[in-house]
């Protein structure tokens, strides 16, 4: 039989078929020593072969192979013995949720994520949500990083999962698509999915007075049908964002106002960092290029890992 992964809880995996049935799956012992270096063999959003079978007059599946992936979103694991996790799979769109305070989401966490994006070719839109709550100065801080992001080509809507806000607009984008919603804990992910789809009644949580930043209210990912054929993959919010498995000579073109000027460089294997006639490094001085950006892509080229709330986007 064959079916897509609905919900994975780390041994359990809830797989639904094209006719609607549901089963609970587990996974053979043969994925764990296969040499895939993830803590998830199976990730939601997966097309997975299983066969029946019957223990205590319970009917259960049992996972024979994972077809090929789509794509997939990926990020550093913080479990040290593995090298990653994957969020979730065949993803036509993602949805990263972006606030400006409570929790604060700094370039660096979204340049990350719009890298990794770009790798597995995923289209990513940047929603700054609880637009109903900034003042006037923040308001213009958030039109400031939407312009930013808005010349680079990516879509960016100003939102409010409580007021319903430019929601009809999301919508709109997730029609006859499996989207994700990706972001910080706290920036009000399942708050707007609720406002999506209230039917779901997702479980929220309200901001921590002690740290500022969000409760874990989704800890796992899990995918859902919506009622304007649509579906959702709500995932855990995260703190860092590592990037993997990109090679240095290639982050540039992940970078697309990076890739742009590429071939106006004197050099074909330019780095954008000391290289002389460097197109990106004119653009930089130029101010045609956002120092954020050239921040976040010197980080990921020498590997530093993301410093969650120490880096900002006016910080040079």
């Amino acid at each position: 039989m064959r079916g897509t992964v609905y919900k994975s809880t780390g041994s359990w995996y809830t797989v639904k078929t094209d006719n609607g049935e549901v089963y609970e799956c587990r996974i053979k012992g043969k994925f764990r020593i296969k040499g895939i270096k993830s803590t998830n063999p199976v990730a939601v959003g997966d097309l997975v072969d299983f066969t029946l079978e019957t223990k205590n007059d319970q009917e259960t599946g049992v996972i024979e192979n994972i077809c090929e992936r789509q794509n997939y979103i990926v990020r550093k694991s913080v479990k040290l013995s593995k090298q990653t996790h994957i969020i979730a799979s065949n993803i036509d769109v993602v949805f990263l949720l972006i606030t400006l305070n409570n929790p604060p989401t700094f370039t660096t966490f979204i340049d990350r994520f719009l890298v990794t994006a770009e790798a597995y070719r995923i289209k990513a839109v940047l929603l700054f949500n609880k637009t109903d709550m900034y003042d006037e100065d923040e308001l213009l801080e958030i039109k400031y990083l939407a312009a930013l992001y808005r010349k680079i080509g990516y879509e960016c809507i100003g939102i409010s999962a409580k007021t319903g806000k430019n929601v009809d607009k999301v919508k709109e984008i997730m029609e006859g698509k499996v989207s994700m919603f990706s972001g910080h804990s706290g920036v009000g992910k399942s708050t707007l999915i609720n406002t999506i789809e209230p039917g779901l009644s997702l479980r929220t949580a309200e901001i921590s007075d002690q740290h500022r930043q969000g409760q874990h209210t989704t800890t796992f990912a899990e995918m859902f049908d919506l009622s304007f054929d649509a579906k959702i993959i709500d995932t855990p919010g995260i703190k860092g964002f590592g990037v993997v498995d990109i090679d240095k000579d290639e982050l540039a073109g992940y970078f697309p106002e990076f890739f742009e000027l590429k071939s106006q460089c004197k050099f074909n294997n330019c780095l954008h960092i000391n290289e002389p006639k460097c197109a990106v490094k004119e653009a930089l001085d130029n101010e045609e290029i956002a120092w954020s950006r050239y921040k976040s892509y010197l980080q990921i080229l020498e590997g530093e890992e993301e410093h969650y709330r120490k880096n900002n986007y006016d910080e040079e």
